[in-house]
């Protein structure tokens, strides 16, 4: 068995100049040679578990992906057992079960920093991109450590949130992504049901409309390493993500209650957008990404890396595993 070859990428600050933390995305370099991919990445498991221990993500290069199968057979060479996504904030279709598209998200628009299913139950320990078709410009999946981020962020910021974790709140109505999306069905009983188990709040309105709520903890410690991380959605989800304009028709049109989502402190009290700007600028210090090349995989630690993905031009497609769920100790709240 070869020896994979790993590099880091490397990192520029916002403004251009070297970027003073953190070290690049480690990129290993496949030679599946004679063999099938999957047999490479069942050969490499350990090392590519190693990296994503050490640095929170390890982009494979090399694999040649070229489908929804292909990707899955690496995920399941590498051990990442699928799940089931249940409260998506955008729309994507389902390859096959537990085998998802890249959110549909206009690609002009970049999709901030965010730990997929923060707010969930059950969250994945781990994501696995597989890059069939890479853009003709931009379009990174680029991350970022959490626990960087909580370092850089001023202590009276972190405080409350630590304190008093973060609510969200959203309202299922003709826009946005349908609750029968979101939860997979469309049985209100299941809703019901499904709400009662997740600690979720809701309340059911008039035509067809559903308004959740649920508390969660800001920060969690990582279950394998004991060490806190920065891990919720509490800025990317916030109204101030909207383009102004946007928000300020749907506010005209639904009331300030009528977003299809929002966040809060804890204990309900609004966010500013000095607090989003803070958050925002500090993930952007510390991610680092590498730019698709077609067939390339990328293993992200969910619990400790963020993700975000770059605006972009010409076609893009990226398939997406959620892999071995966990439930966090308080991270639910009441």
């Amino acid at each position: 068995m070869s020896s994979p070859t790993v590099h880091a990428s490397p990192v520029t600050a916002a403004d251009g100049g070297p970027a003073p933390h953190p070290a690049g995305l480690p990129v290993l370099r496949a030679t599946p040679g004679d063999g099938t991919a999957a047999g490479w990445a069942q050969d490499h498991r350990s090392a590519v578990h190693d990296l994503v221990a050490e640095h929170g993500a390890v982009l494979l290069r090399g694999l040649g992906v070229g489908s929804p199968d292909e990707v899955a057979a690496i995920a399941a060479a590498l051990g990442v057992a699928r799940m089931t996504e249940r409260e998506r904030f955008a729309p994507r279709y389902a390859h096959a079960d537990g085998v998802y598209s890249s959110s549909e998200w206009p690609a002009d628009e970049p999709m901030c920093m965010h730990h997929e299913l923060s707010y969930a139950t059950e969250v994945p320990g781990l994501l696995l991109f597989g890059c069939l078709t890479a853009p003709a410009e931009g379009g990174r999946t680029a991350v970022a450590d959490s626990q960087q981020v909580l370092q850089a962020l001023p202590a009276d910021l972190v405080a409350p949130f630590a304190r008093d974790g973060w609510l969200l709140t959203r309202m299922y109505h003709d826009i946005g992504v349908s609750w029968t999306e979101v939860f997979g069905t469309d049985d209100r009983a299941e809703v019901d049901a499904y709400c009662a188990r997740a600690g979720l709040e809701h309340e059911w309105l008039p035509d067809g409309r559903l308004r959740t709520r649920q508390h969660r903890s800001a920060v969690v410690d990582h279950p394998r390493t004991g060490l806190p991380v920065w891990f919720n959605q509490v800025a990317f989800l916030n109204e101030r993500t909207l383009d102004p304009m946007i928000r300020d028709y749907l506010v005209d049109v639904y009331g300030p209650e009528g977003l299809p989502f929002n966040t809060a402190y804890g204990d309900g009290t609004p966010l500013t957008g000095e607090t989003v700007e803070t958050i925002n600028a500090a993930y952007r210090d510390a991610t680092v990404g590498e730019p698709w090349q077609d067939g390339d995989v990328l293993l992200v630690d969910n619990l400790r890396m963020a993700h975000s993905r770059e605006p972009y031009q010409g076609a893009r497609d990226i398939v997406v595993i959620f892999g071995n769920p966990v439930r966090l100790a308080g991270h639910v709240r009441p």
